[in-house]
């Protein structure tokens, strides 16, 4: 039986992770949220106080670090680091933009890109993160590239922390989710793009069924399922 991969693409809090979970479960596909690893080691870099601009400091903490993943009972994948589950940390607002720093960093590409494409080879996936379409999986079955308005993606940010019980002033989670559009879509290693054969979808003005109702009409319209 064929596998199939699929692949998400997009900037920050496009609801790439939220879609792509219930894209797989509808498909009976396996979800591997690619950011998440990311996640992990900018979480480990802000936990070290290394300075995420450092590209030679960050690549050093490689050696020391053990990434690993497995799957609830509820279908959500949970990250380890060094045997702990630092799924919860890892989503901390710090940790957003060690991340985008950390993930421009040759060797941490390097580092993660095999264990990536040996996921996609073993079975059916969805994958999302910024570079999924165009560097980790250029041949996948099905590429999209999922962006909403800047506006948007902070209201959305806003309500999230809000529910976790994080408040966060509106204003400033707009210019960091722009700030971070920047530096993903500026970064020399992988920048945030769109593949050219890939599909884009702006969730903008769309309810979070319309957004899924629309993913998968895409990936059936492509892979026949």
């Amino acid at each position: 039986m064929k596998n199939y991969a699929v692949a998400i693409d997009g900037p920050s809090g496009a609801g790439k992770s939220t879609l792509a979970q219930s894209m797989a479960k509808e498909l009976n596909f396996v979800y591997v949220d690619t950011g998440a690893i990311y996640r992990t080691i900018g979480y480990y870099a802000w936990q070290k106080g290394i300075d995420p601009t450092k590209g030679e400091a960050v690549a050093g903490l490689l050696p020391e670090l053990n990434i690993s993943m497995a799957y609830g009972e509820d279908g959500l994948q949970k990250m380890y680091l060094n045997g702990q589950d630092v799924t919860e940390e890892i989503r901390l607002p710090e940790v957003s933009m060690y991340t985008s720093h950390v993930a421009a960093v040759p060797e941490v590409r390097s580092f993660l890109l095999d264990m990536q494409r040996d996921m996609a080879e073993k079975q059916s996936v969805i994958m999302d993160c910024r570079d999924i379409g165009t560097v980790v999986l250029p041949n996948a079955d099905v590429k999209i590239f999922l962006t909403a308005s800047a506006e948007e993606r902070a209201k959305r940010r806003f309500r999230e922390l809000k529910q976790r019980g994080s408040h966060k002033d509106y204003g400033v989670l707009l210019v960091e989710i722009e700030e971070r559009d920047y530096k993903d879509s500026h970064r020399s290693i992988a920048p945030l793009k769109a593949a050219e054969d890939a599909v884009t979808i702006d969730t903008t003005d769309l309810t979070f069924e319309e957004s899924l109702a629309k993913l998968l009409e895409t990936v059936r319209e492509r892979t026949g399922l």
